[in-house]
């Protein structure tokens, strides 16, 4: 009998959908208490009730869903204004290129057509399975690449010339 692999459980979005209403119905002296009990110190005095409330849900949410990647961390980390983070947002989600299973990517290197299957969980190039675009471009050109930006998934970067 082949191995089953159990992960963990999924999240109970009923559970977590409740837990924010009740914390949206708390008081501010409560919302304090909740604040301590969570993160393990006192909330900062200057913080309103509102934004005491968004911190716990946010952090209700990560602890049952998981937090933000990098990525989307270093995006709103360099936020100047709330404006450029929503720009910031609308870039990064056009970079976010979703590839189904039997889309076929091709590149042409040094004269040579390059075709690439995508799979459910992986890619096929030249017969081998590889788990990522940037393994099969090293394995084209023998150097490190960027395999979206090698395949032309993703926009030249801004500032560079198309002569470089």
């Amino acid at each position: 009998m082949p191995r089953m692999r159990i992960g963990p459980a999924l999240p109970d979005r009923e559970k977590i959908d409740a837990e924010i209403a009740r914390l949206r119905d708390l008081g501010v002296k409560a919302l304090r208490a909740q604040w301590h009990n969570v993160l393990g110190r006192p909330s900062p005095p200057h913080l309103p009730r509102h934004l005491l409330f968004r911190i716990l849900a946010y952090r209700l949410q990560t602890d049952c869903l998981g937090d933000l990647n990098a990525e989307s961390k270093r995006v709103l980390d360099g936020v100047e204004s709330l404006e450029k983070a929503g720009q910031n947002a609308t870039i990064f989600a056009a970079r976010q290129t979703v590839l189904k299973a039997g889309t076929i990517l091709g590149r042409e290197w040094k004269g040579r057509m390059h075709r690439v299957s995508v799979l459910g969980d992986g890619f096929v190039y030249d017969g081998k399975t590889y788990s990522s675009l940037s393994k099969i471009a090293f394995a084209i050109t023998g150097t490190r690449w960027n395999g979206p930006r090698f395949f032309g998934l993703r926009d030249k970067p801004p500032g560079r010339s198309s002569a470089s």
